[in-house]
């Protein structure tokens, strides 16, 4: 199985480098998306407890759906009477199936869009930020809408890339789209407003813990990323340790405060952190060196903790049954 689940995220990763997303009808997230919309207001209710309950119970209900799926899926690709042609398709599908719960490629599209309205349409350019970050957009100055593409390609980093591999690595499939579901959930409903602090305080609870160890991981392999890319990776691991828990978040500061210290710039959101030592006076030239660095951090953590993960795993296991 070392082989097997190794291919299946380097096939993962290749396809959304070079294919980027399947449109949105087509893919796993949307219809996630779909459901957790559509059992929220069920779950709304004046009692604080019921609504906590409720919010609980969109988690429970959607994994449960998106696992049976894949169990379903996997016990008919079992059923393919040939070993080896049932282990090419169990790769493909893997990979293909992994693939919908990373997003290199659709993040890269996303902040190509901000910038094709930066220069001439600073509206248009703050609404397609909107999409992408939890904060009013409205008034951003452009050097804020810039800061703002920056902390959500490092966030993205851990959200779209490196927590879906890290929970592949242990639990497989399942571990990436349960993964997937808490995520979207807390990105749904996981906010501290009077319409979704009770319904939304399960997603955003499980979103917290889950991504503890995989933003560390990834802010260290960003410093690692930065010094293959030439940029400051001593100054990235020291803004990391030193800024990465300046956030409301305990988690997302960590890969923005090392992206900050490569890039040798600040990070602010206003009113509620600054991160990094450098000026705010971002250009685009900070988001294509962004985009790099995710890119190469996504394959650094395939390599240096994907596959060793796997591996340990996979040799216990089979040390166990031997």
């Amino acid at each position: 199985m070392i082989l097997e689940s190794i291919f299946i995220v380097g096939i993962a990763i290749f396809i959304d480098l070079t294919l980027g997303d399947p449109k949105n009808k087509y893919h796993p997230t949307v219809w996630m998306g779909k459901l957790i919309a559509t059992l929220t207001p069920i779950a709304k209710n004046k009692n604080p407890t019921i609504e906590k309950t409720g919010g609980i119970l969109i988690i429970i209900i959607t994994s449960l759906i998106v696992i049976s799926l894949l169990l379903i899926l996997n016990v008919g690709i079992s059923l393919i009477s040939f070993d080896y042609i049932s282990i090419i398709v169990y790769v493909i599908v893997g990979g293909l199936l992994l693939k919908t719960t990373i997003a290199i490629r659709g993040m890269e599209n996303h902040t190509h869009k901000i910038l094709e309205f930066l220069d001439n349409d600073l509206d248009g350019a703050r609404a397609n930020l909107s999409m992408i970050v939890k904060r009013n957009t409205k008034n951003l100055d452009k050097n804020h809408v810039i800061s703002g593409m920056l902390e959500s390609i490092s966030e993205n980093t851990v959200d779209g890339i490196t927590g879906p591999l890290f929970y592949f690595s242990i639990f497989g499939l399942p571990g990436a789209f349960m993964y997937r579901v808490i995520n979207t959930a807390d990105s749904m409903i996981g906010y501290r407003t009077d319409l979704f602090k009770n319904v939304g305080w399960f997603a955003a609870t499980c979103d917290t813990i889950l991504n503890y160890v995989p933003s560390r991981l990834t802010g260290l392999t960003m410093i690692i990323s930065a010094a293959i890319l030439k940029n400051n990776w001593k100054k990235s691991y020291k803004i990391m340790i030193r800024d990465g828990k300046k956030t409301e978040s305990p988690n997302a500061g960590y890969p923005m405060a090392a992206l900050a210290g490569a890039l040798e710039t600040k990070f602010e959101k206003i009113n509620h952190y600054k991160l990094g030592d450098g000026e705010i006076t971002l250009t685009k030239e900070h988001v294509y060196s962004a985009i790099t660095m995710m890119k190469l951090t996504s394959i650094l953590f395939f390599g240096i903790v994907t596959i060793p993960i796997i591996s340990i795993l996979s040799l216990i296991g089979w040390w166990i049954h031997a």
